[in-house]
C-alpha cells in the first residue's frame, strides 16, 4: 500500500509546474546537488564525462537524453536535433554507442508519422548504434510497439524495446516481440497504472517479472535484465546458471546513482552491466518516477538535502 501511495505521491508532483521550477533552480546547481546522484546534467558533456566514469569501472552504459510529451511537431524536431548532436558528440567522444529515448519526445502523442520519421532520422544517424525506445505509460504501449515493428520492417535493426511485467498484456508482447528476434528491456514499470492493466501487489509483479525472465533467457534475443532487486538478481542468476546459459546470452541493467555496489559486484563476477545514465534539462519527471520507486531514494535524497542546507 506505501509503495502504491509513495507512486501516485510523486507521479502527482512530476506534473507540478511550480514544484519543477523550483527543483530546476537548485536540483543541478552544483555537482553535490541532490539530483546529481540520479541525473548525470544537463548537458551531453556531463553525460559524456559520466559514461567514461561507468566504462572505466569496467561497466558498459546507455545515453538517456530526457524528454517525453512534447506538444508541438517544433518541439519534435527539436528534441530529434538534440538527439543528433547527441550521437555527434557520442561518436567524437569514442564512447560505447548506445542510446535510449521515449516516442512522445519525438512528437508521438502530436502525429504518429511524425515521430516515425524523428526516429527514422535518428536512426539513420546512429548506424552504428544500438538505440532502445522505452516504453511510457499504458496508454503508449500499443502505438509503441507498432512503430517499432513499423520500423523494423523497415530494416532497422539497431534497435530494441522496452516491456513492463507490471502489465497483465506483457506475456502476449514477449511473444509478439520474440517472433520478430528484436531485443527486449524487461523492467517491473515505474508508471501509476489501473488495477484494469496492471498487478498491484508487489509480489505479483514480482512473480510476473521472474516469469518473464525465464521466458526471455530461453526464448528471446539477448535480453536486458533490468532491476536493482537482488532477490530478482539472484533469481536470474540461479535460473541462468540451471540452464547453462553464458554470460554472453544476456546482460544486467541497472539506474545510474542506484545500486552502485551491486552494480560493481555483478560486474566482478563476469556479468555484463550496462548502466541507465539520463542527462538533460527536462530531468525531473524522470527525477519524481525514481523517487516513487523506491522509498530509500527518498532518504537519499532528504539526507542529501540537509547536508546542503
Amino acid at each position: 500500500m506505501f509503495d502504491r501511495a509513495a507512486k501516485a505521491v510523486f507521479h502527482l508532483l512530476a506534473r507540478s509546474a511550480g514544484v519543477k521550477r523550483l527543483a530546476s533552480r537548485h536540483g543541478m546547481r552544483k555537482p553535490t546537488s541532490f539530483a546529481r546522484r540520479f541525473i548525470a546534467g544537463e548537458t551531453v558533456e556531463a553525460a559524456i564525462t559520466a559514461a567514461r566514469a561507468v566504462e572505466a569501472q569496467g561497466l558498459l552504459q546507455t545515453l538517456d537524453y530526457l524528454g517525453e510529451s512534447v506538444q508541438s511537431s517544433a518541439e519534435a524536431d527539436a528534441a530529434t536535433r538534440d538527439y543528433l548532436r547527441v550521437i555527434d558528440a557520442v561518436n567524437q567522444a569514442g564512447i560505447i554507442k548506445n542510446l535510449s529515448l521515449k516516442l512522445t519526445q519525438l512528437g508521438l502523442t502530436v502525429d504518429r508519422a511524425t515521430a516515425v520519421d524523428n526516429m527514422r532520422r535518428i536512426l539513420d544517424a546512429a548506424d552504428e548504434f544500438f538505440v532502445r525506445i522505452d516504453m511510457e505509460s499504458s496508454a503508449y504501449t500499443d502505438v509503441t510497439l507498432e512503430v517499432f515493428e513499423t520500423l523494423w520492417q523497415q530494416e532497422y535493426r539497431n534497435i530494441g524495446v522496452v516491456l513492463q511485467s507490471e502489465l497483465y498484456r506483457t506475456d502476449d508482447d514477449i511473444t509478439r516481440v520474440n517472433r520478430l528476434g528484436a531485443r527486449i528491456r524487461l523492467v517491473k514499470g515505474a508508471y501509476k497504472e489501473p488495477a484494469t492493466v496492471a498487478h498491484q501487489r508487489k509480489a505479483d509483479v514480482d512473480a510476473a517479472y521472474m516469469r518473464h525472465v525465464q521466458r526471455l533467457l530461453l526464448e528471446g534475443t539477448y535480453p536486458a535484465i533490468a532491476t536493482h532487486d537482488p532477490v530478482m538478481i539472484e533469481r536470474t542468476q540461479r535460473f541462468a546458471a540451471q540452464h547453462t546459459l553464458g554470460s554472453d546470452r544476456f546482460e544486467f541493467q541497472m539506474l545510474y546513482g542506484i545500486r552502485r555496489d551491486l552494480q560493481l559486484s555483478l560486474a566482478k563476477q563476469g556479468h555484463r552491466m550496462r548502466i541507465y545514465i539520463p542527462f538533460g534539462r527536462e530531468w525531473f519527471p524522470y527525477f519524481m518516477r525514481r523517487l516513487g520507486e523506491r522509498p530509500s531514494n527518498v532518504a537519499f535524497v532528504l539526507r542529501s538535502v540537509l547536508r546542503e542546507g
